[in-house]
């Protein structure tokens, strides 16, 4: 049954988070049986959550405190099982498994701590946003960008009727 947890992370010195939007954890987003980066694809695709270049990634998730500053991001556990680490250093380790889904706020930091050797992702940014990838101390260019980057009117598993979009209008 899908379940939704929130948690927001303040403004770090080695990654910026988003201090105003909560990242969202979609428990069992789909159901971890048969093609299930399909099925993020279809959601994500139907959501209007692309790359533009391409509509989805398919890889891992680095080793290294990564964040987007031109764009918000959904990573949809595919397979295999990890523990990931969000909100920079210091931040909050999570445990994934297949069919789970967390949409990262631009700015929120993540990195994979362990993972099981199957661990696939399916990313995707909302379309028209630019899925950049930063890895050092933020500048305040990098502030005012996240700031500056707009609510998506779609939430990744949901569409138009999903609470993304209530849940971060709410927190601005």
């Amino acid at each position: 049954m899908l379940t939704l947890e929130t948690v927001v992370f303040q403004q770090g010195h080695t990654v910026p988070n988003n201090p105003r939007l909560p990242v969202l954890i979609y428990r069992d987003a789909v159901p971890p049986i048969g093609d299930t980066a399909a099925a993020f694809e279809d959601l994500f695709d139907e959501a209007g959550w692309d790359h533009g270049w391409r509509r989805e990634w398919h890889d891992g998730i680095s080793a290294d405190h990564l964040y987007r500053t031109g764009a918000h991001e959904a990573l949809g556990i595919a397979s295999g099982r990890a523990i990931i680490q969000i909100g920079g250093p210091g931040g909050d380790e999570i445990s994934v498994v297949a069919g789970d889904c967390v949409v990262l706020p631009a700015g929120t930091g993540r990195r994979k701590v362990v993972a099981s050797r199957d661990f696939v992702v399916v990313g995707a940014c909302p379309a028209g946003q630019e899925p950049d990838l930063e890895c050092g101390p933020p500048t305040e260019w990098h502030i005012a960008r996240i700031a500056r980057l707009p609510i998506p009117k779609s939430d990744p598993i949901a569409g138009e009727t999903g609470l993304l979009p209530r849940i971060w209008n709410r927190a601005i």
